[in-house]
């Protein structure tokens, strides 16, 4: 029996996984069934390596720490006397203005950090072809340029003393360059949507599990860092409008500032129309017609998807409901070649011949039965009902959303539509 106070060998620190996984001998990988989410929400955790789940280890290494991110603040680099020259005012300016400096250098090191550690090793290691790394990762990597020029721009600002005197000019003449996102935030949905379904490979599961316990991944999984830079670019305008609210008036910065806000929602205007364009396509392409009749050329002219999300129909079954901005479609989702698709079930209704009926909870009971019929443990509650305005073709569906907050966002896109 092995001494209590033996001490366990912690893990050796990792930049790359490459070395610590090799090839599978046996050319066939097995496969499990897709799972994506199309749901805008909290991405899970990844279940526990394969590896350990069928047997439990008999010694387990002690936990690695995640790497910890440098926190200082601006104010805590200066002197003493340095500190009483400047006003609070300015202090809380060039906080806010190494904030963003700091931010960028985070940002260009997790770049670099997924192609090193994530990117890299799996092309070697022929876990994922380099046409799905491409699909996934987009060009990442072609923006470390971008944000490496904003950090020169910066560092070459900075005075002596650690002080920026006007950073306006600097963000106004760079901040446009961010239309380069274009592409990549456009091509996010259909990204995630391979990645989950890769993480069904097992070998893939073993290596993000790997990544995730290595502490170069701070507990992040791969997807955190795919989503850092969209994160980043919806920043931009709260860094600004705080390094604006700590500017004095009679500041040459403030005008110019004010146009670098300007710009940057833009841009981000410009990003979103895209991405949403992008995503409408992406469905889309998905949809499947049991009848030549369902096909609506205002589903394939949509270049916007107002609402999208699971319902439940009278009858209990699950449905998944797009509204796009000409038209309403009801679908089941199927799974074709283990990739999601959608089914479109019934006649999609033109907003221009939908009717919509803001039930109560309790008007009807599921399985179809109205008011009455049953006890009160039967009723149905947050339902709506939508409907063809002309009853000839006898379409009318009663949907029922998981919670109250769901339901209204329904009713009042499909109202606004």
């Amino acid at each position: 029996q092995e001494p209590s106070n033996k001490r366990v060998r912690p893990l050796a620190r990792v930049t790359s996984l490459a070395n610590l996984i090799s090839p599978v001998r046996n050319g066939a990988v097995r496969r499990f069934g897709q799972t994506i989410q199309v749901k805008s929400r909290a991405f899970q955790s990844l279940n526990k390596s394969p590896g350990c789940a069928q047997k439990s280890c008999s010694r387990s290494a002690a936990p690695t720490p995640p790497k910890r991110r440098n926190s200082v603040l601006w104010s805590e680099m200066l002197d003493v006397n340095m500190k009483e020259s400047l006003s609070t005012k300015e202090i809380k300016r060039q906080e806010a203005i190494y904030e963003m400096s700091r931010g960028e250098q985070d940002l260009i090191e997790d770049l670099k950090l997924a192609r090193k550690a994530y990117h890299d090793p799996m092309l070697k290691l022929s876990i994922m072809s380099e046409e799905e790394l491409t699909h996934i990762f987009g060009d990442l990597d072609s923006y470390i340029p971008l944000h490496e020029d904003l950090l020169a721009s910066l560092g070459e600002a900075t005075k002596p003393d650690g002080t920026v005197e006007q950073i306006g000019p600097i963000l106004v003449k760079w901040l446009p360059r961010l239309h380069a996102y274009k592409g990549y935030c456009s091509n996010q949905l259909a990204a995630k949507a391979l990645l989950d379904q890769k993480k069904q490979d097992r070998r893939v599961q073993d290596f993000l599990q790997r990544c995730l316990e290595s502490p170069f991944s701070r507990k992040l999984d791969l997807w955190s860092f795919l989503d850092i830079p969209r994160s980043r670019l919806v920043k931009y305008p709260l860094l600004l409008k705080e390094i604006l609210r700590h500017t004095p008036k009679d500041h040459p910065d403030i005008q110019i500032l004010e146009e670098a806000i300007a710009i940057i929602q833009g841009v981000l205007a410009d990003i979103n129309l895209k991405k949403g364009e992008s995503e409408c396509q992406y469905y889309i392409d998905k949809l499947e017609y049991l009848d030549e009749k369902q096909k609506d050329p205002r589903i394939e002219g949509s270049k916007a998807l107002l609402c999208h999300g699971e319902l439940k129909n009278k009858n209990g079954h699950k449905l998944y409901v797009f509204l796009f901005q000409d038209i309403l479609v009801l679908t089941r989702p199927v799974t074709r070649n283990e990739r999601q698709a959608y089914q479109v079930y019934r006649q999609p209704i033109p907003v221009q011949e939908l009717l919509l009926e803001d039930l109560q909870d309790g008007d009807v009971k599921m399985g179809g039965s109205f008011r009455g019929a049953f006890g009160n443990s039967d009723k149905a509650k947050n339902i709506f009902r939508v409907r063809f305005q002309d009853p000839s073709p006898g379409q009318s569906h009663t949907l029922q959303a998981n919670d109250v907050f769901h339901k209204q966002q329904w009713v009042n896109c499909i109202r606004a539509a």
